[in-house]
């Protein structure tokens, strides 16, 4: 059988993809103002913030990648150096790290900050480069009494050659630095991420599920439920996931491509927020509008407009020996479900069209028993 996920390791979070989708404006301005000061043979410092799942490692590496293949500082070519703070949160784990990159190796234990320096100069001196240093997740540093980042940002002046500085971090770190830090970052040297929404995660699965999947494993409208179901966190790692489980989830059922149930799944087991504990506490009328939105989509269907919904949920009702509400309660109902976090309310696709409803917490074949049982129950209780 043809596999549906041909090449898991590039949905890797620490894979980098030959293409930033929907960052290549961020990139392009960031390799335009590196390149211009390294011309003049001068440094660049640069802050770069952004939620979870932003991008921001992979710009910051894309971008190292770009000038040591194109920039130069006079004649000296540019070496990358990559450390993530997070696992090397001071300044002499961090230094270590970079002594490595620079061919030095020295033992964990025995030397102060002044000789790794030393050190490090060295070691620069021998093979002479600019080193563009990549400190990502750097908050964790910088809430501590860091001196790193002022040598770092401040090299010719402490005799450590030529350095540019990259900050990645969640957050506006700044404000926990000493004030000789902050002035080599300036105002225009802060570069904040916009959140990503679900077009531009739509556009990220669609082209990740081209390097990782088999050509037409991805049916476009899975590649918008995907991105439907992470839009609220805006994390592209978490699409990324979803992709992954759901293609896994379509080769376990020996399915050629991903459908609308093998993203519930991946959802439901990666992220679960609805809870038979939940589905307890709905009423007569909730049970039954997600009771009829749980059928109008299973098998293929990713979204139902509300009025197919209205028609399975009056056919519901009847089913269960219960007056149908009126259009007005429907809708209202149905904002209800949506502000618990049970269904998604979505524009119409077209004109002429009632809004699209979707469910994408977990596959609707259980979730129809679920809720049939909870029906049957009630109604027998009445």
């Amino acid at each position: 059988m043809e596999r549906v996920l041909t090449h898991e390791e590039t949905l890797d979070a620490s894979y980098l993809p030959p293409k930033l989708v929907r960052r290549e404006t961020e990139l392009a301005l960031l390799s335009q103002r590196y390149k211009a000061s390294l011309a003049k043979g001068v440094a660049y410092h640069q802050l770069l913030t952004g939620g979870v799942g932003s991008g921001k490692t992979a710009l910051a590496q894309r971008l190292g990648d770009e000038l040591v293949r194109a920039g130069r500082v006079g004649s000296l070519p540019v070496l990358k150096l990559y450390v993530n703070c997070w696992r090397r949160s001071n300044d002499r784990t961090i230094l270590l790290q970079l002594l490595r990159g620079v061919g030095v190796s020295l033992p964990d234990r025995g030397y102060g900050l002044p000789e790794m320096l030393d050190v490090f100069e060295q070691g620069i001196r021998r093979a002479p480069r600019h080193v563009f240093v990549i400190l990502d997740e750097v908050s964790a540093l910088v809430r501590q009494e860091t001196k790193l980042v002022y040598l770092l940002s401040r090299s010719p002046e402490v005799g450590l050659g030529s350095i540019s500085l990259f900050l990645v971090a969640s957050e506006d770190v700044l404000p926990y630095l000493d004030a000789p830090s902050r002035s080599s970052f300036g105002v225009t040297h802060r570069l904040q991420l916009r959140r990503y929404d679900a077009e531009d995660l739509e556009e990220i699965v669609r082209y990740r599920a081209e390097v990782a999947l088999r050509p037409g494993a991805l049916p476009p409208p899975m590649a918008e439920q995907i991105a439907r179901a992470a839009a609220s966190s805006g994390d592209a790692r978490f699409a990324l996931e979803l992709l992954a489980g759901a293609a896994r989830a379509a080769e376990s059922e020996g399915a050629r491509e991903v459908g609308p149930e093998h993203v519930r799944a991946a959802k439901g087991s990666i992220y679960p927020t609805v809870t038979e504990s939940k589905l307890e506490a709905l009423g007569e009328t909730e049970l039954l509008v997600l009771l009829a939105l749980a059928r109008c989509l299973r098998g293929r269907h990713a979204v139902a407009t509300t009025d197919k919904v209205r028609q399975a949920y009056q056919a519901a009702a009847e089913e269960y020996g219960v007056t149908a509400m009126s259009r007005v309660t429907f809708w209202r109902t149905v904002k209800a479900l949506e502000r618990e976090g049970l269904l998604g309310v979505e524009p119409p696709a077209s004109r002429g069209e009632g809004n699209r409803l979707s469910m994408d917490e977990m596959p609707m074949s259980y979730l129809t028993t679920l809720l049939e049982d909870r029906a049957g129950r009630r109604s027998r209780k009445a």
